[in-house]
């Protein structure tokens, strides 16, 4: 591998752990300010995100514990996403890409990514409906904006897994018959 090519992997390996580092502030901020609003919801504005759904809980707490289900299971997955990259970053061997430990943490990355897209997309039509309701929930659609990216992304990536694995099942039978 030429030099440029493992500057560049270094210099993704670090974007991929400071994206990680930022995801994972995020989800653990997400978790504190659902503990927050449940025991002290006057505190909620002063944190980080500012998610104030107190209003949501007074009126229905399956709104609220829905909703804030959505938000911290979006939230981690995207975080476990990056795990799962950086992962594979470390344990990857450039000189010789296909085997099954890529082969199975690009499905991994696949699954997960199709879970955040399906999670953000039902989570954004239940919202929709909870506004028939009465609720509001504009400051929600933060969290599932992108839902058809992440679905999209998430085949992407699950085409990508079965080439590898068809690429792994082709060196296993190369090696075997030399």
């Amino acid at each position: 591998m030429s030099k440029t090519n493992n500057f560049v992997f270094k210099g993704l390996h670090i974007v991929a752990y400071i994206i990680f580092i930022g995801l994972c502030f995020e989800a653990g901020a997400l978790i504190v300010n659902f503990i927050f609003s449940l025991f002290k919801p006057e505190i909620v504005q002063n944190l980080y995100p500012p998610l104030d759904l107190t209003e949501m809980y007074k009126e229905s707490q399956w709104a609220f514990f829905g909703m804030y289900g959505f938000i911290l299971s979006i939230s981690i997955l995207k975080a476990f996403l990056f795990y799962i990259v950086i992962r594979l970053m470390h344990k990857m061997d450039l000189t010789k890409p296909f085997n099954t430990f890529v082969s199975n943490q690009i499905l991994q990355m696949s699954y997960c990514t199709l879970s955040i897209g399906l999670f953000s997309y039902i989570a954004r039509q239940v919202a929709k409906s909870l506004i028939h309701y009465g609720y509001n929930t504009d400051s929600l659609n933060q969290f599932w904006v992108d839902s058809q990216a992440f679905i999209l992304m998430g085949a992407v990536i699950y085409i990508v897994a079965t080439i590898f694995k068809k690429g792994v099942d082709i060196q296993i039978e190369n090696d075997l018959t030399v």
